[in-house]
């Protein structure tokens, strides 16, 4: 970008963003469930497109905060209505696997991203990228608009056998009962879950927007080859997310839920602090971005369970279970963003402040301990008004 901002000025536009998508997440996810999430994802989307092409046209810093901050305020709830979405179209023995794919389209967009985003720079400006993705965006939400429904009896195409599969075995079962905060806040699992899931995006804020950064500047990468390194490094999250989805849904089926969130969790988000901790202290640049890349094929694992873990505990409310944790998460992306910036700029290095990030990585994993996904929370909805007289294969749990 030409605005030739510092470390810290660059952490603040990242920031901008965090932070107002962590203002605005749980009113969309208590909207998603309220209104369904069709709604609000077209909503989300053209959102996101108007102020893409918005960012192309900023003309400094304080633009570019202002931008930003619209921005995340209009993309915040993405996630939690798209876990709604899962609570109302899966069966709760697909729930990971559904949720991973959310994942693999994460992924699967930041690897593609540097591969359309740094040619049209070089040969347009760096402003004409913006306007390229915001198409897609849009392209999005037609197909979305002409597609999509909430429930399976709107959708056309969809035979009566599976209708009734999805409706009597996902975790979704309309029963109109309100959500209880006061329940909701004195429940231990998901009280963990905000603290783990907040320690959780400094790791994961630290792929998506400082990685480049810390490959060119703190690595002394090539443009082509942090482009290629970052396209490489989602490549694995991909074939991670498939993974952790599959293995974590068999897991649960043979060894119980609880068990196989736990695992999951603690393992992913524990690994990703002590590969990132063994990149800081590498010497060698190849065996640094070998860290790294193990680093982010394990932050799958945990994100994934996570998520499933609120439909699982959501259940009708999976929406706003899922913007309560992921305000709690962009919480910390906001955090990150701002400190990563500052201690480089302070200690003119960017290796300590992964030392910091690996510390709050283990710390979240460990946290995860605690969380239960079969927790029943009386005040936020009832498990004995779950299952309808017809209803088949539905247990209250």
């Amino acid at each position: 970008m030409s605005f030739k901002l510092s470390n810290e000025q660059f952490g603040w536009a990242l920031g901008a963003f965090a932070l107002a998508y962590a203002i605005f997440e749980i009113p969309a996810g208590i909207l998603g469930d309220r209104i369904g999430q069709r709604s609000s994802l077209i909503r989300i989307v053209l959102w996101w497109s108007i102020f893409t092409v918005l960012t192309g046209v900023t003309t400094g810093l304080i633009t570019l905060i202002f931008t930003r901050f619209l921005f995340g305020m209009g993309e915040a709830g993405a996630f939690p209505n798209s876990t709604g979405a899962i609570s109302r179209w899966f069966p709760k023995s697909e729930t990971a696997r559904a949720v991973s794919f959310l994942f693999v389209g994460v992924s699967a967009g930041a690897g593609l991203a540097p591969l359309i985003i740094v040619p049209l720079a070089a040969a347009y400006g760096w402003r004409v990228p913006f306007f390229v993705i915001a198409l897609i965006g849009l392209l999005w939400v037609l197909i979305c608009y002409k597609w999509f429904r909430n429930e399976p009896s709107e959708m056309n195409g969809i035979t009566n056998d599976e209708r009734n599969l999805i409706e009597n075995n996902r975790r979704f079962i309309s029963h109109g009962q309100a959500f209880s905060w006061n329940e909701a806040f004195r429940n231990k699992s998901i009280w963990s879950m905000i603290v783990a899931f907040f320690c959780s995006q400094w790791g994961l804020y630290f792929f998506i927007a400082w990685l480049p950064v810390y490959l060119q500047q703190g690595r002394h990468f090539s443009e082509n080859q942090m482009k290629f390194a970052t396209s490489f490094l989602f490549l694995l999250g991909i074939i991670s997310a498939l993974l952790t989805g599959w293995l974590s849904d068999l897991l649960a089926r043979t060894k119980g839920l609880k068990f196989a969130r736990r695992l999951m969790g603690i393992m992913g988000l524990c690994l990703v602090g002590i590969f990132i901790f063994c990149a800081a202290v590498a010497i060698n640049n190849t065996m640094a971005v070998i860290y790294l890349m193990t680093a982010y094929f394990f932050l799958w694992p945990f994100s994934i369970n996570a998520f499933s873990t609120c439909v699982d505990i959501g259940r009708d409310n999976a929406g706003t279970i899922a913007g309560i944790m992921n305000f709690s998460g962009q919480v910390g992306a906001f955090t990150l963003a701002i400190v990563f910036g500052k201690i480089v700029d302070l200690n003119h290095s960017f290796n300590t402040p992964l030392f910091v990030l690996s510390a709050v990585l283990c710390f979240g994993g460990l946290v995860w301990l605690l969380v239960d996904p079969a927790s029943k929370m009386n005040g936020l909805m009832k498990t004995k008004n779950y299952c309808s007289p017809k209803s088949i294969g539905c247990h209250g749990t």
